[in-house]
């Protein structure tokens, strides 16, 4: 055994493997731009699940399950979802022009003044309130809303559905009457002064 040495070639070959082996487990370099895109896609995907936890914790956990949607929802919806340590540093999201574009319409959507009456009708005009509002003016305050809370949950769509719709109605025209009342409040304040 003593006189058996190691040939160059093969000297060569451990050296070559072992530094390749080497490289791969310590100087491996960061996903690339196609694996980064479906990360980026479950980072969407999770932050409309959950707007509360933010991108660097969820690319965190992402990392920890392998890239599993299904597993990081489990342990957010089980309260085990841990936060990042300092040391991970999460890669900045891919600036696309589709992500721009979105980003500057929902920018846009936030920062949009208030819309003309004259495009968006109010809630009277869309479910047809006005006979409603004439009726109630002259009557009781609460009359309508009385008759409909004695009565159960019913087992009929069609009865549970016009339910909701009557009670929906009430609410509209009771806001209706508190916003009126708080204007004339307003109105008799200033008038006073």
């Amino acid at each position: 055994m003593a006189d058996e040495q190691i040939s160059l070639p093969s000297l060569i070959l451990i050296v070559v493997l072992g530094g390749l082996v080497v490289r791969y487990l310590f100087f491996s370099s960061p996903a690339p731009a196609s694996q980064q895109q479906p990360r980026e896609a479950a980072v969407e995907r999770i932050q409309q699940m959950f707007p509360q936890l933010d991108r660097r914790t969820i690319l965190w956990d992402l990392q920890r399950t392998g890239g599993s949607i299904s597993a990081t929802t489990e342990r957010v919806l089980s309260g085990r979802i841990e936060t990042p340590p300092v040391t991970f540093q999460p890669p900045s999201p891919p600036r696309s022009p589709a992500n721009a574009a979105s980003s500057a319409t929902a920018r846009s959507h936030q920062q949009k003044p208030a819309v003309p009456k004259s495009t968006e009708p109010d809630l009277i005009t869309r479910y047809n309130l006005q006979s409603r509002i004439s009726e109630s003016s002259g009557g009781a305050e609460n009359g309508d809303s009385v008759d409909g809370k004695g009565k159960a949950w019913s087992s009929n769509r069609d009865e549970r559905q016009s339910a909701l719709q009557r009670r929906r109605d009430e609410m509209i025209i009771a806001a209706r009457r508190k916003m009126e009342a708080k204007i004339a409040a307003e109105r008799a304040g200033t008038g006073s002064q």
